[in-house]
């Protein structure tokens, strides 16, 4: 995968999760000596499966998040002249394949409204809601 917001903050969220949880064990282990630590290693414990739920929310959005937008240049050529014309297209990996989808005329639609409807099409690919 690309690195993308979320699946950067995604990342952040399971190491957070990843600490607290360690902390939360290391003070479980001192509830033996201390049993004022229990109530804290709960904390920690309902801390970090909340991150941890965070983070596996945001594995979805960083799906979403990873493609790519680029525009193919079209050339169609008659007995007078040629003419170019320009085409939205999104690029995606699915599983072990590259797919490219067209999304339609530079000039009906903007980068933003490319992107939104690329996002849209790879939901529908990977069975997400958007």
């Amino acid at each position: 995968m690309h690195k993308t917001a979320s699946g950067e903050r995604r990342k952040a969220l399971r190491k957070e999760a990843l600490e607290l949880a360690m902390q939360s064990r290391a003070a479980m282990k001192a509830a033996g000596v201390l049993p004022q630590a229990v109530p804290k290693a709960r904390a920690l414990q309902q801390e970090a499966d909340r991150l941890r739920a965070e983070a596996e929310a945001l594995k979805d959005r960083a799906r979403l998040e990873d493609l790519s937008i680029w525009t193919m240049e079209k050339v169609k050529s008659s007995k007078k002249d040629s003419r170019t014309y320009y085409y939205w297209m999104a690029t995606w990996r699915e599983g072990s394949h590259t797919r490219n989808v067209h999304l339609g005329s530079c000039a009906k639609m903007d980068a933003d409204a490319a992107l939104q409807k690329a996002k849209a099409k790879k939901a529908e690919a990977l069975g997400v809601k958007f």
